[in-house]
């Protein structure tokens, strides 16, 4: 079973770019929110991780905040 794969991120930021770019390039779905515009997910966000940093990733039940690429890769099980 694939895990469920979310992303709060913002228009501008580089690192929400990249992650999203690979998450793209590996054909893995996930759920992108622009915590920029909706301020509810914002405070999910920061409820969640206790920081403003984007891009917050969660898949299945582990977080990580920012583009590290292996824990990433380590996370999804690639």
């Amino acid at each position: 079973m694939e895990k469920k794969v979310l992303i709060y991120s913002t228009p501008s930021c580089h690192f929400c770019h990249l992650a999203k770019d690979y998450f793209d390039e590996n054909n893995i779905a996930y759920t992108e929110y622009d915590v920029a515009a909706d301020l509810e997910k914002r405070k999910e966000m920061v409820d969640k991780s206790g920081q403003m940093g984007v891009p917050v990733i969660i898949i299945g039940d582990e977080l990580t905040v920012g583009f590290d690429q292996p824990k990433i890769a380590s996370m999804l099980g690639l």
